[in-house]
């Protein structure tokens, strides 16, 4: 009997062993082909081995190369399906059932784009006509690598219905949408997104090394995990100990300093982790956050509420000096604050992060929140946001800590893994939701997001559609003489539509100045189709987003005129005053002024202030929340300004 089994086991182990046949992850049941191209079908199996793959009556036959690698690439097909491909090499043979083809488009940047359609307004509509809509997706799992991966690691082909759609990425879900209701045709999306990551992970390093930009740094960049981690010990070190590191101070002394002395830390954001932000990226420890708060004198002798969402790590609290809590926060996540602790001018609230979030879905230390809105200080009369990104951190070195490695500790890893293993997979275009990451080099971002769009097209040897969302608003309100970095990556974005075959979806009216990942994107997606329906599928009557063009300054006044505004602009304000401009004279300093619309597609804009105007900005802010000029199609204007005075970002460069 043990022989028997040994022969069984022998018999089976010499069977798997021969079985060599292996396409590539992104070949299975239900995927979409694009149509009206070549069809690149590739794989692996013996060496030499012959390999023949049949479609739709097209049979294609190849051989391995030395190294097991295979390519068929089938001619161009029409939409259709279901299909039944086969793919057969000596004895062994697969079939994928229900292969249509259609339109495929990646879909690819950071948590916007894989913010989920479950977690999105009108998700329960949408399970109720997700069936019926011929939507499928492939997610690409999230993986990094120092080096080029061949295959993907897992994934497959899923038809949205009921039960699936609240996984498919919403931007994504809701384009396809658009498409397939105005085509006709099978919509497939490659979803390849990871949340928090930089337009650098997405770069080949063949192409950063080419790049004037980017080819010094990129010489320098680790090439093994050992290396890495060296080198995000030496950075921590050096931001720690050069912008103060906190080990000379106690909690209390650190607590007791003024708010300017907090001011060169690195800007954090709250809420959010620490794993994710600049300095302390895949850091896991203890440490410090630091938020300053300006308040009028009569706040001196009022009592507070603070409440830091749903924060349950062990914590102490200071207000200018003085403790408010100490360990987790119980009572609904909030605490009191007597009379006596504020004062008029700058408050400092100090808060010693002494571990992390017990929660187990919550990545490392920060400030967590479930719910929108649930950072605030209140008062009798009034309540203060405190959720922003203009908080300070800082690592306390002199406690144990340790780093994850993930996407943003060097370049190219996404790349590697995320995108090198489905190139050259046939697709009409990309849609790109990203730059939030890339804020605090906003001006750079302007070579490197460019740099990978032409990174893709080359690999793919394609000039393929590249369509891209506009940062949405997000932030405290700014004016122009403060500055701000979303405001300059919002300009960066509309620099690279000088790339062609490129297109842009303004959002900055359907976000959420208190979330960064608003919840409306069923008119983000809408409106990236929009896009493709005009600048891909030539249905010219699709409406855009209206884009800056031109400003003249006379003695007539200055008048701003737009593309995209052919058919006139309207002001989507029941008083119908247009807000969101400012004029700037020769001292560079800008006030907010006045617009009406003249000729039905231009701007007129003035201030008593600005006699002698020499530049103007609309929108530039971090969330310019109160912009509201449409065209009369619906479509908000992008944020814009005529000057090229030196940016905040500037200099501001990927180390």
């Amino acid at each position: 009997m043990k022989s028997f089994l040994f022969f069984l086991f022998a018999t089976f182990f010499s069977i798997s062993v021969l079985a060599q046949l292996k396409p590539a992850r992104l070949f299975n049941n239900h995927m979409v082909l694009q149509r009206n191209q070549d069809v690149h079908v590739w794989g692996w199996a013996n060496k030499k081995a012959g390999v023949t793959v049949n479609l739709n009556g097209q049979t294609i036959k190849v051989k391995a190369g030395e190294d097991g690698r295979w390519k068929a690439v089938l001619k161009p097909m029409k939409e259709g399906g279901p299909y039944e491909m086969t793919i057969s090499s000596g004895k062994e043979k697969i079939t994928y059932n229900d292969v249509m083809l259609g339109e495929v488009w990646i879909c690819s940047g950071q948590s916007n784009m894989e913010f989920q359609v479950k977690n999105a307004y009108g998700y329960r509509p949408e399970q109720k006509v997700a069936a019926t809509l011929p939507i499928r997706q492939f997610h690409v799992p999230n993986k990094i690598s120092l080096e080029p991966e061949k295959d993907l690691a897992s994934g497959e082909w899923v038809k949205a219905d009921t039960n699936t759609v609240g996984d498919f990425t919403a931007v994504g879900y809701y384009f396809a949408k658009k498409l397939t209701q105005n085509l006709h045709v099978t919509i497939g999306l490659i979803n390849t997104s990871w949340g928090g990551t930089q337009v650098e992970d997405w770069i080949s390093k063949e192409a950063m090394f080419a790049s004037p930009e980017l080819g010094d740094v990129a010489k320098t960049l680790p090439t093994n995990w050992d290396d890495l981690k060296l080198r995000l010990d030496r950075q921590l070190k050096e931001y720690a100990y050069k912008k103060g590191s906190v080990v000379l101070y106690t909690p209390e002394e650190l607590a007791a300093q003024p708010a300017s002395f907090f001011e060169n830390w690195q800007k954090g954001v709250a809420p959010g982790a620490w794993t994710w932000m600049g300095k302390l990226y895949s850091y896991q420890g203890q440490g410090f956050m630091q938020k300053t708060i300006k308040l009028d004198s009569a706040y001196a002798k009022s009592k507070s509420t603070i409440q830091l969402g749903n924060t349950d790590a062990d914590i102490l609290v200071y207000l200018n000096g003085k403790l408010v809590q100490n360990g987790p926060l119980t009572n609904n996540f909030q605490m009191e604050v007597p009379v006596g602790y504020w004062h008029g001018g700058e408050n400092s609230l100090l808060i010693d992060l002494k571990s992390k979030q017990k929660n187990p879905t919550w990545m490392g230390t920060g400030i967590s929140s479930a719910v929108t809105g649930d950072l605030n200080i209140r008062f009798a009369d009034t309540t203060l946001n405190i959720a922003d990104n203009n908080w300070h951190t800082m690592p306390d070195l002199s406690k144990p800590y340790s780093f994850d490695f993930l996407p943003n500790n060097t370049a190219s890893m996404l790349f590697n893994t995320m995108i090198n293993p489905i190139i050259p997979y046939g697709i009409a275009g990309a849609i790109w939701y990203q730059g939030e990451s890339n804020a605090d080099r906003a001006v750079q971002y302007g070579k490197s997001f460019p740099l990978m769009i032409n990174d893709w097209r080359d690999r793919w040897n394609q000039q393929f559609p590249f369509l891209f969302v506009q940062l949405s608003s997000y932030g405290t309100m700014q004016s122009s003489n403060i500055g701000s970095n979303w405001a300059e990556l919002r300009e960066a974005q509309n620099l690279t539509l000088q790339l062609p075959n490129t297109g842009l979806a303004v959002t900055t009216d359907i976000g959420n100045a208190l979330d960064i990942h608003p919840k409306d994107k069923a008119n983000v997606g809408y409106r990236l189709a929009s896009k493709a329906l005009s600048l891909t599928y030539h249905l010219l009557e699709s409406p855009q987003c209206p884009l800056y063009k031109s400003v003249s300054f006379s003695n007539k006044g200055v008048f701003v005129s737009f593309s995209y505004a052919d058919n006139g602009l309207m002001v989507k304000d029941k008083y119908g005053y247009i807000k969101g401009f400012e004029l700037a004279g020769h001292d560079h300093k800008f006030y907010y002024a006045q617009a009406t619309i003249v000729e039905g597609n231009k701007i007129k804009v003035w201030c008593k202030e600005v006699t002698d105007p020499i530049a103007v900005r609309y929108a530039w802010t971090d969330a310019p929340v109160e912009a509201n000029l449409f065209n009369t199609e619906g479509f908000p204007v992008s944020p814009f300004r005529s000057d090229d005075w030196k940016a905040i970002t500037e200099g501001k460069d990927f180390e």
